[in-house]
């Protein structure tokens, strides 16, 4: 089954989580943190779609909610026009075949009491897709397509070094078949040359199984490489997103132009102009008034401080912003 011919496999529409912290009896008068506010998106089947910005922006957060992982505070998620809300727990239980996720931390996402065959056979098992002398082929053909050897199926976690790990988690997500994988900080806690081996992985994968991607990561760099468009968020909002090629060659929002500025330039001829933030990013408990980037950004005019800018644009490029809207014609 594949997605209709120009509609989205995954669209979120209006998406907002809050997580209670502190208070009163019963609840009452509790803080909330707005992890995610407001987000909309989409996702094409075969597409990667780039997530970045700052630690604790709300990343890894809206890519749970997009696999209903997490439920949202509001807002739905429809994946190949199916709405997840309305699911049933059975229903949502045979939609996980078509939606897996591939976890940051290679060394605490596999269970270490677990042979690594076992790992990657524990989806297969769950949705009776193989079992026995199938199973175990299926489990080695799957180990071959992320570089391991037959072998590997019978050591564990500890035996292996992190890329290789990180392997074995990106296997036992493709088990199952899915359509769509939500990549949450794949190659974070990877060396450089590890990351690149991986990417290259995933983008080999993307190609042969055409599967979509939700690709989260703090470095522009990373994200760059693999996805066909680019979300960039601060405080749990979507505050610039485009073609990867439009938003590296035209940024708009400040904050996309500084995470720009912080990527090291391979030229040593050429030195690239940082652009340092002020502050450190406000808190999600108590976001400040208008733009929530105003407190650091060297452009903010009167206007930021007091009115919110609306995500404007089209399907290529889309910013919020009061002071660089997307204003050139959009070819």
């Amino acid at each position: 089954m594949t997605a209709a011919p120009g509609k989205p496999l995954v669209e979120a529409r209006g998406l907002v989580k809050h997580f209670p912290v502190g208070g009163g009896f019963f609840g009452r008068g509790r803080d909330v943190v707005r992890a995610v506010e407001d987000v909309s998106l989409t996702v094409q089947a075969g597409e990667t779609l780039g997530v970045v910005g700052e630690s604790g922006c709300g990343k890894s957060t809206l890519g749970r909610l997009l696999l209903r992982l997490l439920e949202p505070t509001a807002g739905e998620v429809e994946f190949d026009g199916r709405s997840l809300a309305t699911l049933s727990a059975r229903e949502l239980r045979r939609l996980r075949r078509e939606m897996q996720i591939v976890f940051q931390d290679p060394y605490g996402s596999l269970d270490p009491r677990m042979r690594v065959g076992a790992i990657v056979a524990e989806g297969i098992e769950i949705h009776g897709i193989a079992r026995g002398a199938e199973k175990r082929a299926m489990v080695e053909r799957l180990l071959a397509e992320v570089g391991l050897r037959p072998e590997h199926a019978d050591r564990y976690p500890h035996e292996f070094s992190g890329g290789q790990r990180q392997r074995i988690g990106i296997a036992r997500a493709l088990a199952v078949g899915p359509r769509f994988l939500v990549c949450d900080e794949p190659v974070s806690a990877l060396d450089v040359s590890v990351q690149a081996q991986v990417i290259n992985l995933l983008a080999d994968l993307q190609r042969k199984h055409g599967l979509a991607y939700f690709f989260v990561a703090h470095d522009l760099r990373v994200v760059a490489h693999l996805s066909h468009r680019i979300a960039v968020m601060y405080l749990g909002r979507i505050v610039e997103i485009g073609s990867t090629e439009r938003l590296l060659e035209t940024p708009r929002h400040p904050y996309t132009r500084a995470l720009l500025s912080a990527v090291p330039e391979p030229d040593p001829e050429r030195r690239a102009e940082r652009m340092a933030l002020a502050g450190d990013v406000p808190s999600p408990i108590a976001p400040p008034g208008g733009c929530a980037f105003h407190p650091r950004c060297p452009h903010a005019e009167a206007r930021c401080r007091v009115e919110r800018p609306e995500l404007a644009g089209d399907g290529r490029h889309a910013v919020a912003c009061h002071v660089f809207p997307v204003v050139e014609p959009l070819r």
